[in-house]
């Protein structure tokens, strides 16, 4: 792993260590970020200090909510939730990858070497992440999450990640209004923002919903249906060149209901160990997401390609943009590619101080 302790989850640790004890902070004297002056910019109608933050995956509880507000992340994700109790995946979720820049898309079709520790500097890391969105259900986190909505500050914006859950017995219908039940119990948290996950690939069974657009579009109608006013922002993967008209019409025929796209969660590879074995344990885990600087090219990609489409057609959905953020200079990257806001995930993990740093700058 990188040679700086990571603070706001530790991937060294399992899930239930890191949602019942974290975050770690790597300096207890360490004093909340101090905002000056009004927030100045702008997102789904709420003013920001700053168009950054940390994307579902890394926030599992209102203390890594509270924690990571105080380091001057001003737009956060609480991680991804369900409407029953679901467990993660067995540990390790995490491990580091032996990419050399650019994760191609031809690469991630052959198997990825992983190994369970790394040397490489944050800016240059690539890991895989395989929790499978695991949930204590609502009976915890409806209330946890509004204890996360009452810490958030002003010029910050806190985001509930929601997916659905595949349930014995259910039928299509059933599924897709399990995402709008569990939205609606988001809602409920006084959340001022609701994303719907559409794009994990660390669930085998229920898959990558973002490439069926009857699927997305039935989910996001359900969604919206039940959340109202509740901006909902679609979170999705990378489309390859050659499904560009399948994402315009996703973008297309979700207009109504979608007031942002967040893009992108990850690239699916398959990843063994030196071997050439399956490297993390149990059923359907030889794929799952690749994450971290290897993808930050689709990321920016899909952001000119979501800013160009909203052009084209006179849209007026905002855009997140998410891969590969560690540095000021790659945050300056998305945004000039088209991103409103900007969120990290892997490199944040390491680095609370990431925040407060692209601050120096706006």
């Amino acid at each position: 792993m990188p040679s700086q302790p990571a603070t706001i989850f530790d991937p060294s640790k399992t899930f239930d260590d890191n949602f019942d004890h974290g975050p770690f902070t790597a300096d207890p004297s360490q004093q909340p970020y101090q905002n000056i002056g009004e927030p100045k910019y702008e997102f789904l109608g709420h003013k920001l200090y700053s168009p950054f933050g940390i994307a579902a995956g890394s926030l599992p509880s209102s203390n890594h909510i509270k924690y990571s507000f105080e380091r001057g992340f001003d737009v956060l994700c609480y991680k991804t939730q369900r409407s029953v109790p679901f467990e993660c995946n067995e540990f390790p979720n995490v491990v580091y990858l032996d990419i050399e820049g650019d994760l191609t898309l031809e690469q991630a079709q052959k198997p990825l070497v992983g190994h369970l520790s790394s040397d490489k500097p944050l800016e240059k890391l690539t890991i895989t992440n395989s929790f499978g969105n695991p949930s204590r259900g609502p009976e915890f986190w409806v209330e946890d999450m509004k204890k996360a909505v009452a810490n958030q500050g002003k010029g910050q914006l806190l985001i509930s990640s929601i997916v659905g859950t595949i349930q014995e017995g259910f039928t299509q219908e059933d599924y897709y209004n399990d995402f709008a039940r569990t939205a609606e119990l988001a809602n409920s948290t006084g959340v001022q923002a609701i994303e719907v996950n559409l794009s994990c690939p660390n669930v085998a069974k229920e898959g990558i919903l973002c490439y069926t657009p009857e699927a997305v579009i039935s989910i996001c109608r359900k969604i919206k249906k039940k959340i109202g006013d509740t901006p909902l922002i679609a979170k999705v993967g990378y489309y390859s060149p050659a499904q560009q008209p399948l994402l315009e019409q996703v973008v297309l025929e979700t207009k109504d209901y979608v007031g942002a796209f967040s893009a992108i969660n990850t690239i699916q590879a398959a990843v063994v160990d030196e071997k050439g074995e399956q490297l993390l344990p149990g059923e359907g885990r030889l794929k799952s997401g690749i994450c971290g600087a290897g993808i930050q090219w689709a990321g920016i990609d899909m952001v000119k390609r979501l800013s160009t489409l909203k052009m084209k057609h006179s849209l007026n959905y905002e855009i997140i943009g998410v891969g590969g953020v560690a540095t000021v200079d790659d945050f300056t990257l998305y945004r000039d590619a088209g991103a409103d806001v900007v969120q990290s995930v892997t490199a944040a993990m390491w680095n609370d101080k990431l925040a407060s740093q692209i601050k120096t700058t706006l």
